[in-house]
């Protein structure tokens, strides 16, 4: 098959925030940017700006409307203007006429506060006052599907126990060398590729730096990935839980932090008591914060779901920690730093659904949904998940959080441990659904100041939007159980 990216593609140096983005384009044969910024859903948006409008573009901003983005704004409000950080820029080695730039989001010379960028910069400036850098790598996992049918687009991969498989990595190879390709040529630093535990799901994993940069490397990922799937015939789908017997798409995040050259939480033989503090607060909100990391009603079928094929569903649904240990909440698999298992990859993106799927055949699994005709994008955000993790981190280093009461030997196998069983005294459950997550969140003051009261106002606004609409609608299910009553 068909490799999309170019042989001999070279990246460019990094550049400088305001660097002259005319000249590099003259430089680098680049013919169209697309100037780009993430809403509050996570959806990826763009303005197409050929090279010879740049300048003006890097001037003046790039305009959107807002209320036609996932942002709490109306049709009268004024022009948004995303203006271009040119350090952020790549050029794309699949399409190397085009280049992608990230860009902060202002309406009317003022920066807009619910933006997700600017609520991550916020936290790292809170970070910098500190005198620390937090440092985070993240686990995307994905689904490659039909562009047909939206089922799982390799026949033969139908395993109970498909993780690590050679043979259904083989016949994507293709696909995900040109993905893994497309990566490195951006300086991604991509070290190991492989089939996840469910059929027809991959994760790549890339070398970890600075939030900022991974997260905008996040985001360029994740349109990469369902640009290049495209490209080969596939569809590619961060969606939590998909499919209702396999196990769904997290989003693992590893954090450190950093002062200067030290990793202050590396400890002699676990973490160092800085980060059991920092950690102790992640813990601590982590059932305000879900309806952040978890923000669809599809993510709550990956936490509080059935079991499926493969035995396990390797997400939590419970607020705990271990050490090298998968089936808790957060795992500390060495001594400088936790991963955090709780986040999805990416969510919902339909509106008209038509039927589920009852049947399952080698080819076709038990869906959630079938026939996809209108798009939305809920996608865990790139720039709000280590947003999180500094503003619970730091609340837990203030107020000397001790995450001991949630902590488990590494032995011991959370999913093993039923419901009011007395080891699980005085540990807390995460939200069974959007709705209570949502109004977790809500009720957490501590969130609300250190995230600001306007993004808070406009996320929660959103989710409860997002819940009204699910509430709203007729299901397939309901119909089943209840047209003959």
């Amino acid at each position: 098959m068909q490799c999309f990216t170019k042989a001999g593609f070279c990246q460019g140096e990094k550049l400088a925030a305001n660097a002259d983005l005319s000249a590099v384009a003259k430089a680098r044969g680049i013919d169209f940017f697309l100037v780009a910024f993430v809403d509050l859903r996570g959806v990826l948006r763009t303005k197409m700006v050929p090279s010879s409008a740049i300048k003006q573009i890097q001037r003046d901003g790039a305009g959107f409307a807002p209320a036609a983005t996932w942002l709490d704004f109306g049709p009268h409000a004024a022009d948004l203007l995303v203006m271009p950080d040119a350090s952020t820029l790549l050029q794309v080695p699949f399409s190397p006429e085009l280049a992608v730039v990230m860009g902060d989001c202002f309406i009317e010379g003022k920066e807009v506060a619910q933006s997700p960028r600017a609520v991550l910069k916020a936290q790292i400036a809170e970070a910098q006052k500190r005198g620390y850098v937090l440092k985070s790598g993240v686990e995307a996992e994905f689904f490659i599907l039909s562009a047909q049918n939206d089922s799982i687009s390799d026949e033969r991969d139908i395993q109970s126990k498909p993780c690590y498989d050679a043979q259904s990595m083989m016949r994507r190879y293709a696909l995900l060398a040109d993905i893994v390709k497309t990566l490195n040529a951006c300086d991604f630093g991509v070290y190991q590729t492989d089939h996840e535990d469910a059929n027809g799901q991959f994760e790549i994993n890339w070398h970890y730096r600075d939030c900022l940069t991974t997260a905008d490397q996040h985001v360029f990922f994740k349109w990469a990935v369902k640009t290049l799937a495209e490209r080969h015939g596939f569809r590619a789908t961060f969606m939590p839980r998909p499919f209702s017997n396999l196990s769904g798409n997290g989003c693992h995040i590893h954090c450190s932090l950093w002062s200067g050259e030290k990793n202050v939480f590396e400890g002699k033989e676990s973490i160092s008591d800085l980060a059991l503090q920092f950690l102790g607060g992640v813990l601590a909100k982590a059932p305000s914060f879900c309806a952040v990391t978890n923000p669809t009603v599809n993510s709550y079928k990956r936490l509080n779901g059935a079991a499926t094929a493969s035995g396990y569903t390797w997400s939590p649904n419970r607020v705990s920690w271990s050490g090298n240990n998968r089936s808790h909440m957060v795992r500390v698999p060495d001594n400088d730093r936790f991963e955090l298992r709780l986040a999805d990859g990416a969510v919902l993106e339909l509106l008209g659904v038509h039927m589920v799927h009852e049947k399952q055949t080698a080819t076709h699994y038990s869906r959630v949904y079938s026939k996809i005709s209108t798009f939305y994008g809920w996608q865990v955000n790139p720039y709000l998940l280590p947003a999180l993790m500094m503003a619970c981190g730091f609340w837990g280093i203030d107020t000397k959080a001790d995450p001991a009461k949630c902590s488990f030997p590494a032995d011991v196998n959370m999913y093993e441990i039923p419901d009011g069983s007395p080891k699980l005294e005085g540990i807390a459950s995460l939200p069974r659904n959007l709705i209570d997550a949502t109004r977790a969140l809500e009720s957490d003051k501590d969130l609300s100041a250190l995230l600001g009261a306007d993004f808070m106002r406009a996320f929660i606004k959103l989710q409860k939007l997002e819940w009204a609409d699910f509430s709203a609608h007729l299901s397939t299910w309901e119909l089943m159980q209840t047209l003959d009553c």
